[in-house]
């Protein structure tokens, strides 16, 4: 059988690290288990600022929008078989029918990459057509097909509805008053963004 032939100079350096490895465990025993790290030291409740999330209105605005959605998105695939992103969109698009994804993007506040994925789906679907804009050979102009309108018009029913149950709690005018307060609010997202909040 043969052996490795190693050299004087790798023999040496062998032996030194085997040494040390040697000294470190007589000097470091651990029997065998590998040693634990210190946990990490926690802080004491109350020793800095902290938010009230019964007044803190980013977080009312968070945790309201994301229940929102996340049970709409269960409530509309099962009934009609989109999601909330994908009604957001038809919803939008039977207000502005031909406008480019940019406008998508601006108004329900994604971002390029997933509305450009949710159009694609939608469009293989054919809930909507995109075709080069009459006036810029550049963009698209983005309409619902009448399949996608007949969707759009049977969702729009339901969202109307869990809407009416969402604001069951107010009355007319206390209605009347959030949603012009949460329009003054969306108006000065520019305050926090650096963008136009319309």
């Amino acid at each position: 059988m043969k052996l490795w032939h190693l050299s004087l100079f790798q023999v040496s350096i062998l032996d030194r690290t085997l040494a040390a490895m040697i000294k470190h465990i007589s000097h470091h025993p651990s029997n065998g288990k590998p040693r634990r790290s210190k946990p990490a030291e926690t802080a004491d409740a109350g020793t800095g600022p902290t938010l009230d999330l019964n007044r803190y209105v980013p977080a009312f605005v968070t945790f309201i929008a994301n229940k929102l959605s996340n049970s709409a998105t269960v409530f509309y695939q099962r009934n009609f078989g989109v999601n909330v992103t994908e009604w957001r969109i038809m919803s939008l698009l039977a207000i502005e029918p031909g406008i480019p994804a940019s406008r998508i993007c601006h108004v329900i506040g994604f971002n390029k990459g997933p509305v450009s994925r949710t159009l694609a789906v939608m469009e293989k679907r054919g809930l909507i057509a995109i075709r080069t804009a009459p006036d810029d050979g550049r963009s698209h102009a983005i309409s619902l097909t009448a399949r996608g309108r007949t969707t759009h018009d049977k969702v729009i029913v339901a969202a109307l509805d869990r809407e009416r149950k969402l604001l069951s709690c107010l009355s007319k005018d206390e209605q009347e008053t959030l949603i012009e307060l949460l329009r003054r609010i969306h108006e000065n997202l520019g305050a926090v963004t650096g963008q136009n909040g319309s």
